[in-house]
């Protein structure tokens, strides 16, 4: 089956046959697994070389994990794509997700405070897991709602740490 992988403003073509996944000519093995106890799921490719925690937040929508970056990511099929371009995209929906832990870890700090406006990449918390530190950045422009963790907070992979209105 083909898709339509879009991600920071980039459009790219993947087919995929069982857990093979073609990109751009080159390919790979590929594998989405559920994290149990969670609404998360695990990108593995090339059996480990690259693991990508993902959310998904409506259909053909997900928040990709890449390190503590986090982008957001539309896959749609082929099919979707082809009526899409007949009777036109709907509008997206603008605004950041909420960040969540990417891991259970310790809140080392909080960066950021309610009513404060953030930019695409500014650090929001820092959770320390594993005894290293890990900036997780915001996703996309807003204003932080609600700041759900406090320094020295444990967090379970997946919990809400910082919500966001547009």
């Amino acid at each position: 089956m083909k898709y339509r992988v879009t991600t920071g403003g980039r459009i790219w073509e993947i087919e995929i046959d069982g857990d093979r996944v073609r990109v751009g000519g080159n390919e790979h093995r590929a594998e989405l697994r559920s994290v149990p106890g969670t609404p998360l799921r695990l990108l593995v490719l090339d059996g480990g070389s690259g693991a990508y925690p993902m959310e998904n937040l409506a259909r053909g929508m997900w928040v990709v994990q890449d390190g503590g970056e986090r982008c957001l990511v539309e896959a749609i099929d082929e099919r979707t794509a082809h009526v899409r371009s007949l009777v036109g995209t709907p509008a997206a929906a603008s605004g950041p997700v909420p960040l969540r832990a990417p891991m259970p870890g310790l809140v080392a700090r909080v960066l950021v405070e309610p009513g404060e406006a953030v930019a695409t990449g500014q650090s929001l918390v820092v959770l320390e897991a594993m005894k290293m530190e890990n900036e997780l950045k915001a996703a996309a422009p807003g204003v932080v709602a609600v700041v759900a963790v406090a320094p020295g907070q444990t967090v379970e992979k997946g919990v809400v740490l910082v919500t966001f209105r547009p």
